[in-house]
């Protein structure tokens, strides 16, 4: 465990992550208590602080449905009063559905659209407020490779994750005179409950198409959140990093 963040006021920086409850989240979660932050994490599942060991004094979870965006500001306001203004947000949470786009139910695509970016948009706006205001502040955007090399059966999410990387180059022009960094982080396909309909030979296939022939692991891009998250991505803004193991290489 490394030596903990300190914020302006010299205290452990906060840092909200939604849906930690698995995969990518939790593994953001873990690498950024191991860093010393204080982490609140945000799902409709809940998570046992103990999952993270050492860290587990400093996680704190909120059981909330982010697709309920009328209770997003009063969830924002809770976040501050109880914890703080917090440092870094971390929009991680999203529903992927596959499927052809000319079969897919009407209602499922607005439930990603809702998820995958109205809810992110409008956490962002209140939780940003106060990042603005202390004039230092990091928000990280989870895109995928989908919103640039498309993939069958994933357009309606591939669209989403794309409307993310949009969002995140105009609101980082938005905030940067502030100090406050917006950036994307794009991963290529991981091991977690949104790939595990892929069938082996599927899968297989993946693999071969990266330029390193394997999925790249969860703790690779949770490391890439760190690294946006830290003190050496300051200047670094508006910009998209992907990790992906080689597959748009």
């Amino acid at each position: 465990m490394g030596p903990p963040h300190e914020d302006a006021a010299g205290g452990a920086r906060v840092v909200v992550v939604t849906g930690t409850s698995s995969g990518l989240g939790h593994a953001v979660a873990a690498a950024l208590l191991a860093d010393g932050d204080i982490v609140v994490g945000v799902s409709r599942r809940p998570v046992e602080a103990t999952s993270f060991g050492e860290g587990s004094p400093r996680y704190h979870h909120v059981c909330h449905d982010l697709g309920e965006l009328g209770s997003l500001k009063a969830l924002s306001d809770r976040i501050v009063r109880e914890h703080g203004a917090p440092f870094g947000l971390v929009n991680n949470a999203a529903v992927g559905i596959d499927g052809l786009l000319a079969t897919m139910h009407t209602s499922e695509i607005e439930r990603m659209v809702r998820l995958n970016v109205t809810s992110p948009m409008v956490l962002t706006k209140y939780l940003v407020r106060p990042m603005v205001s202390a004039r230092r502040g990091r928000v990280v955007n989870v895109s995928s490779i989908v919103a640039h090399t498309g993939y069958k059966g994933l357009a309606a999410y591939g669209a989403t994750k794309a409307a993310m990387e949009g969002f995140t180059r105009s609101l980082a022009r938005e905030v940067g005179s502030r100090r406050v960094t917006v950036n994307a982080i794009a991963p290529g396909f991981l091991d977690t409950e949104m790939t595990v309909s892929l069938a082996g030979a599927e899968a297989d296939r993946i693999r071969r198409r990266a330029a390193l022939g394997v999925l790249a692991p969860l703790s690779d891009v949770a490391a890439g959140v760190r690294y946006l998250l830290s003190d050496a991505a300051a200047s670094v803004t508006g910009t998209t990093l992907t990790i992906d193991a080689g597959a748009t290489a």
